[in-house]
């Protein structure tokens, strides 16, 4: 791949999905792009950029920005945010929203479903409390692929084993030949759109909880900026912003400010310094090796 071709495709991930591509990640781009050339036929990168250029062959351009933005996920990822939003988030949006009775939560960066259906998972076991509530995760993503993987709820066994409680494998899956596939109770509980966040999403309304995940590193400082201003303008007041690990809104935003005792979370600048209280000392169950499927507990959680 020429000079030219890498910064060509550099300027149309960036305009189109939001991926900042440095230098370094030149290999990258080519050991992720060389099977979208086989699936059509190209000979070399330089014929796929010379598609890309022409334009009109939304197939070769879709299938360009998947392959650039399918990352990594698995269930219960880095356990601190969900264990923060088990003890901490949601007791604290349901008493914030008693009068209502809703709560709504977005997965900003869905990929195939792991992490909203740990939340999914988390908030059958809250069912008691929110018997008569409607509750709505929407769970949004760039790539088409992903989330129509993601709505099936189909898994290998290497995925289930990869920070799913056993106890919750044996609840919440049913195993079908090598796979294992999630119950329909929760598949009906998740809202999957395919959605590009470098566009408008105001249309989703407003968010009691707002998981954006390990995404946002991805992209350069504008871009980051540009997001989370926007976010912010969908997080409902009291609401709270789970970012990943690696990713803050520090010298980003003025409408965002970190929480003082929990890394990763963000809410509006006023409140987030007392809106949010010191989480209990309650971890996930241990991660175990899998055993035969049960009967599944069905709880009905309203949409």
């Amino acid at each position: 791949m020429t000079d030219l071709d890498f910064d060509f495709l550099r300027g149309f991930l960036k305009n189109r999905s939001g991926l900042a591509m440095t230098a370094e990640k030149r290999y990258l781009v080519e050991s992720r792009l060389a099977p979208v050339c086989r699936r059509f036929n190209l000979t070399s990168l330089r014929d796929l950029v010379g598609l890309l250029k022409v334009g009109h062959n939304t197939a070769v351009e879709r299938a360009v920005i998947e392959a650039m933005t399918t990352n990594e996920t698995f269930f219960f990822r880095d356990r601190v945010p969900f264990d923060l939003f088990r003890d901490v988030l949601l007791p604290q949006a349901i008493t914030r929203n008693q009068a209502r009775r809703r709560l709504r939560i977005w997965c900003a960066a869905a990929s195939t479903g792991q992490e909203p259906y740990s939340i999914a998972m988390l908030l059958q076991e809250a069912a008691p409390r929110l018997a008569g509530w409607q509750v709505e995760v929407v769970a949004t993503d760039l790539s088409t692929e992903v989330i129509e993987r993601a709505k099936l709820g189909l898994y290998s066994h290497f995925e289930v084993q990869r920070g799913l409680p056993v106890q919750w494998l044996i609840k919440h899956f049913t195993q079908i030949g090598e796979q294992w596939q999630i119950s329909p109770s929760l598949r009906t509980m998740i809202d999957y759109r395919q959605l590009n966040l470098l566009q408008g999403f105001e249309g989703l309304g407003q968010f009691d909880i707002v998981f954006c995940r390990n995404v946002l590193i991805y992209f350069d400082a504008p871009t980051k900026a540009d997001v989370l201003n926007r976010i912010a303008a969908c997080l409902a007041p009291g609401g709270a912003l789970v970012l990943g690990a690696a990713e803050t809104v520090i010298g980003l935003t003025e409408r965002l400010s970190p929480h003082a005792e929990h890394r990763g979370l963000y809410g509006h600048a006023a409140a987030s310094a007392s809106s949010v209280a010191p989480a209990p000392s309650i971890t996930l169950p241990p991660v175990q090796p899998a055993v035969p499927v049960l009967p599944q507990l069905r709880v009905a959680i309203g949409r």
